[in-house]
């Protein structure tokens, strides 16, 4: 009901921006630098959603010129995001957000939704409607509505109807095939992208040796990073009698998420989560009994930190946790590009140590890792969250990843390249999309080869490059 509420009231600001900025044209002077509005999931320290807006600031800025463009990112938390995003202006997204989605956008030339899981109701409606509410809004008021590699997938039917309805003046590039076809079939114009967690250039490889042996690694032994997650406890939802009885009675602490938001919870639950954590130690502990490797347990977001421990506590000898709340998305990724071998429930973990070719394989909770593992040509690389036997399908993965270790390095090498080409047509696109609505425009690319289309690439990035460039020429 509270969600329905949320999405009614997003719905009737939409509407009346609708009246308002009927027949006000998009307009852009000469000499005015064009103000967008970045929005997305970022000042919860979740690794992924901070490399991914921090590489698409890097790229708009790449295409638009820094001196012609004003670039705003949207934060829950400035000590957060301290240091995130270059030179982009920071500004706090309330937690009561639908007055500010239609005071806010309206000061813009342009909003670019930048949240990984955009349009699906997997972890929350009301980060979906916020996507939708912001892209809606942005059409509303004739302003630029762009959604930047976005993912769709099941949604349930107010958040289904509302991106229909709202989202078909917006210009979408999607980050597979399969999203994109979705929201096609919605209405919703949607290209073929990627995510643009690619570029990223993390901190120096001798700092990720700092780290690892700040927490007990011998400089040499082989190092297993291993990323779990809750897959159960999605998605989360507002709930005012739980959130009263927290602060009244300090009940329903361990489901709380966010002001009155709470995590899914109950019997099966449990039992799901348990199965899930218990699979991964003993596959893990199978594993190290015959492989000599140093394992760590990353939390790429804050709220991993409570499966990081529960898992360390059924691990046969100790493995540090590292996480998000105290490691800066610079230095994490540092370290997973340090690993020599990876098994993750989180996606951005995967894509983020790929540029690294750190042979990696997924437990999945949704179709983000499937269809990365698609791309890969690795399908077999994958499993479910709650599959069948799946402590034997850890271990096998394990095995996989070091016996096939130079096989797997070639085909990440291989798909990296491959989604810098991708990432590169998505700059191009949106570059066309901006010109169609503002030709006036100064075109900084016209003319440029696909690298012109994306941010700086560092030294590894651009040796893979160099590499693998027969790959599109063939």
């Amino acid at each position: 009901m509270l969600d329905l509420i949320l999405e009614s009231w997003v719905c009737g600001l939409m509407e009346v921006a609708k009246v308002r900025h009927r027949g006000k044209p998009l307009t852009w002077n000469e000499g005015e630098k064009l103000k967008l509005l970045f929005l997305g999931y970022n000042g919860g320290r979740n690794t992924g959603a901070d490399v991914r807006v921090h590489e698409m600031l890097r790229q708009v800025e790449k295409i638009l010129g820094k001196d012609q463009c004003e670039l705003t990112v949207v934060t829950q938390s400035y000590k957060l995001t301290k240091g995130y995003f270059g030179d982009s202006k920071q500004i706090r997204l309330p937690q009561l957000y639908p007055p500010w989605l239609g005071s806010e956008i309206p000061k813009y030339h342009g909003l670019i939704a930048c949240e990984g899981s955009m349009f699906k109701s997997k972890f929350a409606d009301a980060l979906t409607t916020l996507m939708v509410g912001g892209l809606g809004m942005a059409a509303a008021c004739n302003k630029l509505s762009v959604g930047y590699g976005a993912e769709a997938g099941k949604m349930n039917f107010m958040p289904r109807w509302m991106t229909s309805r709202y989202c078909r003046d917006s210009f979408v590039i999607a980050r597979n095939e399969e999203s994109q076809d979705l929201l096609n079939s919605m209405g919703v114009p949607a290209k073929m992208g990627t995510d643009t967690a690619w570029t990223f250039e993390p901190a120096s490889p001798e700092r990720a040796e700092e780290i690892l042996r700040e927490n007990g690694w011998d400089g040499e032994t082989p190092v297993l990073a291993v990323c779990p997650i809750n897959p159960f406890w999605w998605p989360v939802s507002a709930n005012f009698t739980k959130a009263i009885l927290r602060a009244k009675l300090g009940w329903y602490k361990e489901s709380h998420f966010r002001s009155y938001y709470f995590h899914k919870t109950g019997p099966e639950v449990d039992r799901a989560y348990e199965y899930y954590l218990n699979s991964i130690a003993e596959g893990v502990n199978r594993f190290r009994k015959e492989h000599k490797v140093f394992p760590i347990l990353v939390a790429m977001e804050m709220v991993d930190a409570v499966s990081c421990e529960k898992l360390q506590g059924k691990l046969d000898e100790n493995a540090p946790i590292l996480s998000s709340r105290h490691i800066n998305m610079f230095d994490l990724v540092a370290v997973l590009r340090r690993c020599s071998m990876m098994i993750s429930s989180r996606y951005h973990a995967i894509v983020t140590s790929m540029p690294g070719l750190v042979p990696s394989a997924g437990i999945t909770m949704d179709e983000r890792i499937r269809n990365l593992m698609h791309q890969r040509d690795q399908k077999e690389l994958v499993v479910e969250v709650d599959q069948n036997d799946l402590p034997e399908h850890v271990y096998h993965l394990l095995n996989v990843l070091h016996n096939e270790h130079e096989r797997i390095r070639d085909g990440i090498g291989r798909t990296v390249v491959e989604q810098l080409h991708e990432m590169a047509k998505m700059g191009a696109l949106f570059d066309a999309h901006l010109h169609e609505r503002l030709p006036e425009f100064p075109a900084r690319c016209r003319g440029a080869d696909w690298l012109g289309y994306l941010p700086e690439l560092h030294p590894a990035l651009q040796e893979l490059v160099e590499k693998y460039q027969t790959v599109e020429a063939s």
